[in-house]
């Protein structure tokens, strides 16, 4: 039997989309817009990053950085990330929602520029210090997904919710499409500034000492966006759902919500005392398996299959380029300028392909579903690998690249209008208040480690076939074909477990997590 809903949290359900909304989209999104910079730049600048610092002399290559440090510097930010996911997503629910949100932008602002200053005699101790600072921007960066997610789930009205969930994460797009415009600029500066020769001319000269400066500015960048709304942080009040359903103090809730609203509400204490009395069990509870086991499985199943592919395709798709040609051979051009163009290259493809696939996600999801997002694009993800895997050799032949690079663009557009924004959508809306942070958390912390997979793992298995062709360091690996029919495969399996999430489209956070049921309802 239903429980009547506390009048505060009704109201919230069906409030007008207000300003606050906005407010609360923009200071959250602005966290994710610091997050996808934090955790994207490096993969801007880590072929310079090779070449500054592993150059042999005589070789007929620049240098690359060796396979343990790429894979490190790619994949430490991701194992700091899912310790911060699992870490902060239980102090949100231990502590409040707003008491460690401040904490986890500070983090992410400290770290940043402590990235770009690393430091070191040897090339090995730079990398070792900025993988050390990586480590902890990525344990702030993953602090902000489960409470960014959860504020924005409790603040929203059941109507709009799931397009406000989705706006904050679409900001990651965004973080994305900053990255790459701003290493352009970087890089364009400098490379006129500082004009070098092309390695096969000059080796030596073409690695400009300026190009040091270049790694640390893109690096130390990401704190701009994240210290414009650390004040902005702090003034927002503390969720109505967290201060009545966790708290349990009924009084602070209306009087919170009430000033948001600018609407008086009644305490309704005794109300809250029914529910939290009723519904005591926990994440470790028989009545948690039996109600949410599922869910959490559905979450974090294709989270973790999500990430696998997402994180390859967006760390990597510059060695994918390079590849089948889009990006030109390194030897042809300076250090600077390769910055360049692989900055150029992920920028377009955000442009075109990244940003309206986030967009799309916000406009459709309250109208067409989460579940249906998720199924599609899991699905579409599938067939455009496959497509590109099995004629592999028909696409990257000259006449064909830009083909190939559509159809990859379209595997972006349909992750990101697809489980790359419900994944993140759906955890804030289906579990308990008292465990809704904790829970995103787990199902985030399930995502990063797809996404370790990836960073550690696809490095090694897209590597040349043929040792002759591998570059220096790396042992062979099945060949970029191959690692492409892999991941259809995890899109597939992705499918798959999506069966296992509920949708949650224009219900309210109560009747998704059975908070307004009866203890003896399922």
């Amino acid at each position: 039997m239903a429980r009547d809903q506390l009048e505060v949290l009704n109201a919230l359900d069906v409030a007008k989309t207000q300003w606050y909304h906005f407010t609360a989209i923009v200071v959250a999104g602005m966290g994710f817009l610091t997050d996808a910079y934090d955790l994207f730049c490096v993969s801007l600048v880590t072929k310079l990053l090779g070449r500054i610092y592993y150059h042999v002399p005589g070789s007929p290559k620049p240098g690359t950085l060796p396979p343990n440090i790429a894979s490190a510097i790619n994949g430490v930010a991701f194992v700091g990330t899912l310790a911060g996911q699992l870490f902060f997503g239980w102090l949100g629910d231990k502590l409040g929602r707003k008491k460690v949100y401040g904490l986890t932008l500070a983090l992410m602002c400290l770290c940043s520029v402590a990235s770009g200053l690393s430091f070191g005699s040897t090339p090995g101790s730079v990398m070792a210090t900025l993988c050390f600072f990586r480590f902890w921007l990525g344990f702030g960066v993953g602090g902000d997904y489960p409470l960014s997610a959860t504020i924005m789930s409790e603040y929203a009205n059941k109507k709009t919710r799931g397009a406000f969930i989705a706006a904050v994460f679409a900001m990651q797009g965004f973080g994305i499409l900053a990255g790459g415009i701003f290493a352009i600029i970087i890089a364009a500066i400098f490379d006129s500034r500082y004009p070098s020769p092309v390695y096969e001319v000059n080796p030596v000269a073409s690695v400009p000492p300026q190009a040091d400066f270049v790694w640390r500015i893109i690096v130390m960048a990401g704190a701009i966006p994240a210290a414009m709304t650390f004040y902005s942080r702090a003034k927002m009040p503390e969720t109505a759902r967290y201060t009545a359903l966790v708290q349990k103090n009924a009084e602070k809730a209306a009087n919170d919500m009430g000033k948001v609203l600018q609407k008086e509400f009644t305490g309704e204490q005794n109300k809250v005392d029914n529910i939290t009395t009723k519904t005591s069990w926990g994440l470790c509870s028989k009545e948690f398996l039996r109600r949410h086991g599922l869910h959490l499985l559905g979450t974090t199943s294709t989270w973790f299959l999500l990430d696998i592919a997402f994180y390859s395709q967006n760390l990597f798709q510059k060695d994918i380029f390079s590849a089948v040609g889009w990006i030109p051979p390194a030897e042809t051009m300076n250090a600077i300028h390769e910055c360049f163009k692989i900055a150029r290259a992920q920028t377009l493809i955000a442009i075109f392909s990244t940003v309206p696939g986030y967009w799309a996600t916000v406009f459709l999801i309250d109208r067409i579903g989460r579940f249906t997002i998720q199924l599609m694009g899991f699905a579409f993800m599938t067939i455009f690998m496959f497509a590109l895997a099995i004629k592999y050799d028909y696409w990257t032949h000259d006449d064909h690249v830009i083909g190939f690079v559509v159809l990859y663009s379209l595997t972006f557009f349909f992750a990101n209008f697809g489980p790359n924004a419900t994944t993140f959508v759906v955890p804030a809306e289906i579990f308990p208040a008292r465990l809704r942070s904790t829970c995103h958390g787990i199902s985030a912390a399930a995502g990063k480690a797809g996404a370790i997979v990836g960073a550690f793992g696809f490095l090694y298995l897209a590597q040349s076939k043929d040792p002759s062709k591998t570059d220096e360091g790396y042992p062979p690996g099945i060949g970029v074909k191959n690692a492409l029919l892999v991941l259809a495969v995890v899109n597939a399996l992705g499918f798959l477990f999506t069966f296992c999430v509920p949708e949650a489209k224009g219900k309210s956070l109560e009747d998704m997590s059975q908070e307004n049921e009866e203890e003896d309802v399922v």
